[in-house]
Parts: C-alpha cells; structure tokens; sequence
C-alpha cells in the first residue's frame, strides 16, 4: 500500500516580525560522531556563526522541539525535529510601500515596490514583501504564488491559504498566467519593432548575470514599442517564459538595456541602493482563470515610472 505524505508538523514557536522559524531535522548518524545534539549544532552552524553563539543560542532556549527547549546534554536522536529563529540581519527599511490591488479570502495581489525582495533570502528578510504584508495584513498564513525580482516593481499574487497554494503555483509552473511588463530604455529607430525574440538563456549560481549560448532556445520574449519621448521610448514585455533576468537580458541584447538596470549591459560596483535610480521595469498586469474559483482574473499595477519624461501635455 501506498504511504500518504504526512502533513507537516506544525511549528511550536511563533513567527517573528512575519519570519517563520527554521525547521531542523536531525539526520542519520550511523558512526556515532554526535552524542549530542549540541555535538551536532556545532558541526552544523559552528564555521557560519561560531562555537560561542551556538552555544549562547542552545542556553538561551533558542532550539526547541515540540515539547519545549534543547539542553546542551540531550542525547542525539536521528529524526528529530527542532525549529529555531536565526539571528536577523541588519536592515535597512526599504522606504517605499506596498500597494495592495486585491484581496480575496483566496489571494491578494500586491503592488510591489522597488528595491524590496518578494520573499526572504540572504540579507533581505524583515524588508520582504512577504513579511510587510504578513505583518500589516495580520496574514501569518500568506505565501507568495511566485517570485519577483527585488529590482523589479509590480504584480506579485500571493495565497492566503496554504492549502490552495499548490493550485496557484502550478497555474505559474504551467505557463496559463498572462504575464505582461512595461519597461523604459533607449530608443533605437533602426530596432524594428514589435518582435519576438528568442534566445538560449542561463544563469550559473553565484554568478550576478545570465548569459545567452548558442544552442536551442530556452527563452521567448514579445517587445513591443509603446511611445517615444526626449530619446527614451516605453516598452510592452510580453515573456512567454520565465528564465531569470529574461527580460532584462533580451532588451540588452536588442541594444535597449533598460534604464538605469546594475547589471546589464555593465556590472556596477556593488553598494547601497540608490532609491533615485530604480530599475525601470514594472510588472503591469497578471490575467488568469482561478484555479480554485473557475473566475476570469485580471490585474494592473497601479505604479508609474519614476523615469518616464512627461508629456507636454500633461
């Protein structure tokens, strides 16, 4: 008979400032070499935070199972669940606000802003899109359907209930998500447009740039040209595929890197971000039918350009 996946154990600590804690289970130790759970903290987080702090946090109470706090002495158990809050990073508030465009008891769609990660990662946690809106919503449940850059601005759907997320996430996977960008860059009169460009796309890990290869395309992306104002002109992205930096990477190869972008076409020195100088690429709308209700879905982002040059009659 087929075992059925076990829901997973619900966490004994709360979240902090929207933050779950980290879930840790003890793995197999055939030769021994862990008498005890603090023996198997240090091997783990000792090189990334030092003896002395794992041991602060095991006297501190900080590991806990579903019974209450590890004890330095406790017998390693394989299979073991403990759960922990890491120690958050400093941050600086990223000083723009998240617009919300719809809220449902099944998802709310948020109006992200430049500069703030959708979700938390690396030195970005507390200032996510994520743990702003758990927080001001009083959504402790909220989880993000999909993933926008940190630079990027725009639509982001996230799920309310964990149970439908599986739902949303595959409607992403399966590409049944019209997903449409406006970006601003140079404007070329010799780049005939609108065209669909398409290209082999990667990304290697812990490199900051994707690259195109030659071989068989693993990216398309429709550009369309809007308008054209004092040099710049206001681009339609329609991406048919989700690669990272896609976008971004298919404008510069056109000879239209988009404005003020940190990578491409020339990787700028690494500091702190100028918020006068965002990215200028916005997710403007999100179509679907709901994968839970049945209903046709359609969203726009209600931000503008801080670039875009005014028109003479505005």
């Amino acid at each position: 008979m087929r075992r059925r996946n076990r829901p997973p154990r619900p966490a004994p600590l709360p979240q902090r400032d929207g933050i779950d804690p980290v879930r840790l289970r003890l793995p197999e130790d055939p030769d021994g070499v862990w008498p005890t759970v603090r023996d198997h903290l240090l091997a783990r987080y000792g090189a990334a935070i030092g003896a002395e702090r794992v041991d602060a946090m095991v006297r501190e109470g900080r590991f806990v199972d579903a019974e209450g706090p590890v004890t330095a002495d406790e017998s390693y158990t394989a299979g073991r669940d403990l759960w922990f809050h890491r120690d958050f990073p400093a941050e600086e508030r990223v000083p723009f606000e998240i617009g919300v465009v719809h809220r449902d008891e099944h998802i709310v769609i948020a109006d992200k802003p430049h500069f703030l990660a959708t979700m938390p990662r690396g030195s970005h946690v507390r200032e996510t899109a994520l743990a702003r809106m758990r927080r001001g919503l009083d959504l402790p449940s909220l989880q993000p359907a999909h993933r926008l850059d940190r630079l990027t601005a725009g639509l982001v759907l996230f799920v309310v209930r964990p149970g439908d997320r599986g739902a949303y996430q595959t409607m992403f996977r399966d590409r049944l998500v019209r997903k449409e960008y406006e970006a601003v860059a140079p404007y070329d009169p010799a780049v005939a447009l609108p065209r669909t460009v398409r290209s082999r796309i990667v990304k290697e890990r812990g490199v900051l740039t994707a690259v195109e290869e030659p071989g068989e395309p693993n990216s398309e992306s429709r550009i369309e040209l809007l308008e054209v104002r004092d040099g710049l002109g206001r681009y339609r992205l329609l991406p048919a595929t989700g690669r990272t930096h896609q976008l971004r990477v298919h404008m510069n190869a056109l000879g239209l890197p988009i404005l003020h972008d940190p990578l491409y076409p020339v990787v700028l020195p690494d500091g702190p971000d100028d918020y006068a100088r965002p990215l200028q690429l916005l997710a403007r709308a999100l179509e679907f039918t709901d994968p839970v209700t049945g209903e046709p879905r359609s969203f726009r982002s209600r931000l503008e350009f801080a670039q875009w040059p005014r028109s003479i009659h505005s």
